[in-house]
């Protein structure tokens, strides 16, 4: 009696089951997606407050350093000549200028100059300024004590105003061998318009004295 071999069949899935495998990993994927999304989301925030910190602290691209005081030692012999630059962008009808074009300063020394900025139009309007330093390697050495820049400047129709900078160049910039050759540094400004300013109490615009804010 010849002995014929059985076929077993492997027992196979319902649908059911497949359907809900298929739905389990399609959730997994999709939670996954989603979180790499937030992620992304947060870190392109992150970087900008990262990025100006690590400008302010290294003077990268020409980021110049906040001073609290004035140094306490006194200023170098060695003299350097600051040029202002103006700037303002398309769709601010402001006219904007240093009053001065150019100055000598000693090394240490602490200097006030001014801008003057007008609004030229027939409503009030609202700026604000970003500024850098060039050549960039100077940007780490560059200390401003007061200055307009980054606070929302709001001017009435016609208004003219004139505004401080205060800063010196840190001795500490003879030490540094990449600026041995160094006699000019440019102080550029370049006046952004703000499209919805944040409201300021009456008395921040009154006065047509010599102001400025940090």
């Amino acid at each position: 009696m010849e002995n014929h071999p059985i076929n077993r069949q492997e027992p196979t899935a319902s649908p059911k089951k497949a359907s809900r495998r298929g739905l389990t990993r399609d959730a997994v994927v999709a939670s996954i997606c989603g979180f790499v999304v937030v992620l992304m989301v947060g870190a392109s925030y992150a970087a900008v407050p990262f990025y100006n910190w690590f400008c302010r602290t290294t003077g990268f691209n020409g980021t110049t350093q906040v001073a609290t005081s004035a140094p306490s030692d006194a200023p170098l012999e060695r003299k350097i000549t600051v040029r202002f630059d103006a700037n303002v962008a398309p769709g601010l009808p402001w006219k904007f200028e240093p009053e001065q074009n150019e100055i000598e300063v000693r090394i240490g020394e602490v200097v006030t100059v001014f801008y003057t900025v007008t609004n030229q139009a027939a409503r009030t309007t609202t700026g604000v300024a970003a500024y850098n330093v060039a050549p960039l390697t100077v940007g780490a050495y560059f200390q401003k004590i007061n200055c307009f820049c980054f606070t929302e400047q709001t001017m009435a129709p016609g208004e003219k105003r004139e505004m401080p900078v205060v800063f010196y160049v840190d001795p500490a910039v003879v030490a540094d061998h990449d600026n041995d050759t160094l006699n000019t540094i440019t102080l550029s400004y370049t006046f952004y318009p703000v499209r919805d300013a944040q409201p300021k109490p009456l008395a921040a615009g009154e006065g047509d004295q010599r102001k400025g804010s940090l």
